[in-house]
């Protein structure tokens, strides 16, 4: 059966057991495929490509919002009536 691994790294559990910090530094600052019995488990992703996600993730959810609201009537207000 054929699994499709999302990472350039891939290293088996027992690897990361081993050396988990050798396993991260693997990755080059990308994530790392984690194997179990040649099938993906889990990604070990380093805090700043999670950060970088989690921020791409709020912003694409942020732009689908503006585009859900774009369409919605305005209200004209003076600075005056503020």
């Amino acid at each position: 059966m054929t699994h499709v691994v999302l990472s350039q790294v891939v290293a088996s559990i027992s690897e990361l057991k081993k050396n988990p910090m050798g396993t991260v530094a693997a990755g080059g600052g990308l994530s790392v495929a984690i194997l179990n019995r040649n099938e993906p488990a889990f990604y070990c992703v380093p805090a700043k490509e999670y950060e970088a996600l989690m921020d791409r993730l709020e912003d694409m959810e942020l732009a689908a919002l503006c585009r859900e609201r774009e369409n919605d009537p305005t209200i004209k207000v003076s600075l005056d009536d503020l």
